[in-house]
């Protein structure tokens, strides 16, 4: 039986969880979030994102989730979403949903590139070339007062436009992706709050609402929280620090999902999702039982990354705690290799083999759209990826 909820989005009578109850009978798959968005929503998110009315997006963007759907779902993925089409970033579209923010200056003109890239000046100089500006375009707006979420006509439309999209492909398991406390910190700077402490208290209150929302119209709510691993490379080097930071960021976050059950949500970490050198990441050892300490019943990671590809030794020799799930990243979102079925199902085999197949669900390393406009795969190679992907978890679930 369906119900309309406090925002106008269509539900279920009794919200609950879709897409992250584990299969006893095959290993399902998804991926992490973000899809590369067609040209001419490109055009379009960045003519907003410069101050202009462009009425035309909105539907345009029902039409591509609407497509984006039914694309995941013919390729064989079980658990989809929105491709995040409608945001210019996984991050900064909060800025458009929350007061206090306004635009001061642009990345590309205040920020260098990571300091792994840095390290090796050649690589550097390559990137900016290849790129033809060493920058990205989005806007970074400044938190210049009190945070408090404005968005609701925003969230209401996004909700509603994902679940018209699955009703028009018949239905199907489904994840919606908001950004962390965290990440919005570690993305969005802060000139008002007295400290980062209570910055990040204040922005996990109002995010509550988005994440509550999300919930209540029936969708498993993925918190992005590339901070805890990627935010930490600055000063990775001090473990104290690392776990200081790591444990305040992890009980916002807790704080602001209280009334949410575990089973409805999971939480991606990662290193960043670009090609470079990474010998500057911080081990996800250091980490990890801080990371399980959040209330998220699953843990999305990079499985593929070559530079963290050995870590799933950790739960080899840790285990996992009860409640806990995991949906390693065995596709790589960073290169045009199409992974061979094979590999993605030795990747599999080997989560499995530490934590049981009814805990394991097969995923993606980070989003393949990560930026509006700047895709560091091409969409053709996307979803010969996402094949793959589901090819080899048929063949893992085979294996068991």
């Amino acid at each position: 039986m369906r119900r309309v909820d406090a925002l106008g989005v269509r539900s279920y009578a009794r919200p609950r969880p879709r897409g992250h109850r584990l299969s006893t009978t095959r290993i399902l798959t998804t991926h992490t979030g973000s899809l590369p968005r067609p040209a001419d929503v490109v055009d379009m998110l960045y003519r907003r994102e410069a101050g202009e009315q462009v009425p035309e997006l909105a539907p345009r963007v029902r039409e591509a989730v609407r497509e984006v759907v039914a694309r995941q779902i013919d390729v064989g993925i079980d658990v989809v979403d929105d491709g995040e089409l409608g945001k210019v970033s996984y991050s900064t579209y909060v800025a458009e949903r929350l007061s206090g923010f306004t635009v001061e200056e642009s990345l590309e003109t205040s920020r260098r590139d990571f300091p792994d890239i840095e390290a090796f000046p050649e690589f550097a100089e390559r990137r900016r070339a290849e790129a033809g500006r060493g920058f990205y375009k989005v806007r970074m707006p400044v938190c210049t007062g009190e945070v408090r979420y404005t968005g609701v006509d925003d969230l209401r439309e996004e909700l509603e436009v994902m679940r018209s999209a699955l009703d028009a492909a018949g239905g199907a398991k489904a994840f919606m992706t908001a950004a962390s406390p965290g990440v919005i910190a570690m993305f969005l700077r802060n000139r008002h709050y007295p400290n980062r402490g209570a910055y990040l208290e204040a922005l996990g209150e109002a995010m509550r609402t988005e994440y509550e929302a999300i919930h209540q119209a029936g969708f498993t709510l993925q918190l992005d929280c590339p901070d805890l691993a990627f935010g930490m490379m600055a000063f990775a080097t001090d473990e104290g620090r690392v776990r200081k930071e790591a444990a305040r960021t992890i009980d916002v976050l807790n704080a602001a999902t209280a009334s949410i059950p575990p089973e409805a949500m999971r939480m991606h970490v990662c290193w960043g999702n670009y090609e470079g050198p990474h010998h500057m990441d911080l081990p996800l050892a250091t980490i990890l039982d801080i990371v399980l300490s959040a209330r998220p019943a699953a843990l999305v990671l990079e499985a593929a990354n070559p530079r963290h590809e050995h870590e799933w030794k950790l739960f080899a020799d840790r285990g996992l705690p009860d409640g806990k799930t995991l949906v390693p990243g065995v596709i790589d979102s960073t290169s045009n290799y199409v992974e061979h079925p094979e590999v993605v199902a030795q990747r599999i085999g080997r989560y499995v083999d530490a934590v049981g197949p009814e805990r394991v669900m097969a995923g993606t390393d980070c989003g393949f759209g990560t930026i509006a406009g700047r895709p560091n795969v091409v969409p053709g190679v996307v979803f010969a990826k996402l094949g793959s992907l589901v090819e080899g978890a048929r063949l893992a679930s085979a294996a068991v």
